[in-house]
């Protein structure tokens, strides 16, 4: 099972979950109409369970197990179930784990379950919705990675076609950690800021640094004030690039209310948009 914690383990299902169902009651009556089909694809869909420990590392005294985002989606039947489900897990005991609460707890849905990595999956989702003989399919993704797996090409190569995202991004627990106050960042760091931007070493420092005189006559790196916050708007601009419409981001914080992801909805549909901002709303408050 999938080890993670905090209230807003549950709050980022409920939103997907909720969401989920709007999409598929609006969904219901276009697919009657034009034969559409209802894909759903999660890129890091864990063992279907997990196991919430407040957030702390201490041993459990009171396991709580949630159930994961993957089961509540197939279980959802009104008004509508989706056609096709497809889950993605890197780490072989949780897709041994996946395959168990999906694949073979209902059998009579259409589930594929791959054990392989959300980048190449991404890539393969893209190729399969561009060929012509797939251009009836309709997807709601998820894409959920517990730090900076997502490569900026995979959320790319999603431009222009009919899917509904919401992705998870690490804004505190990932690029604010890689960036080093004095600027002075690693090249194994600089590196993997780079892939999941989509951004060069000198726009990454003109966005998150400014250029400062010290003492000495010296001229030095100054890591930005609010660079979470900053690195969600980025973020925000970067998917504004690729999708038509992005959600305000659902924060989620620890146990000091320091904010930890930002969580948005990206889409092509402009009613989208507004189901997602009230939700997002909410969740929020």
């Amino acid at each position: 099972m999938n080890n993670f914690g905090g209230d807003w383990t549950k709050s980022k299902i409920e939103i997907l979950v909720e969401y989920a169902k709007a999409y598929l009651n609006i969904m219901n009556v276009y697919a009657n109409r034009y034969n559409w089909k209802l894909l759903y694809f999660d890129g890091f869909a864990g063992s279907g369970e997990i196991i919430r420990n407040d957030e702390t590392e201490k041993e459990f005294s009171d396991i709580n197990i949630t159930i994961g985002a993957a089961r509540r989606i197939i279980e959802i039947e009104n008004p509508r179930a989706f056609d096709e489900y497809y889950f993605v897990e890197k780490d072989f005991e949780n897709f041994r784990e996946l395959e168990k609460n999906t694949k073979k707890a209902f059998p009579k849905k259409k589930i594929y379950a791959t054990h392989d990595d959300c980048n190449k999956k991404m890539l393969d989702l893209s190729n399969y919705l561009r060929n012509p003989k797939n251009k009836n399919y309709r997807t709601l993704a998820y894409i959920d990675p517990c730090g900076m797996q997502v490569e900026w090409r995979s959320i790319e190569c999603l431009k222009g076609l009919p899917v509904d995202m919401w992705v998870l991004v690490p804004t505190g627990l990932g690029v604010n950690r890689l960036l080093k106050n004095n600027g002075q960042i690693s090249d194994a760091w600089l590196e993997r800021l780079e892939k999941f931007l989509g951004l060069d070493k000198d726009s990454i420092e003109k966005y998150f640094y400014k250029k400062q005189e010290n003492l000495f006559g010296e001229i030095v790196m100054i890591k930005t004030e609010d660079a979470i916050k900053k690195s969600a708007k980025l973020y925000h601009t970067r998917l504004k690039s690729v999708f038509e419409y992005v959600s305000n981001a659902f924060e989620l914080k620890n146990s000091s209310n320091s904010i930890m992801y930002h969580l948005f909805l990206t889409s092509n549909n402009r009613a989208a948009l507004n189901i997602a901002n009230d939700i997002v709303k909410k969740y929020n408050n």
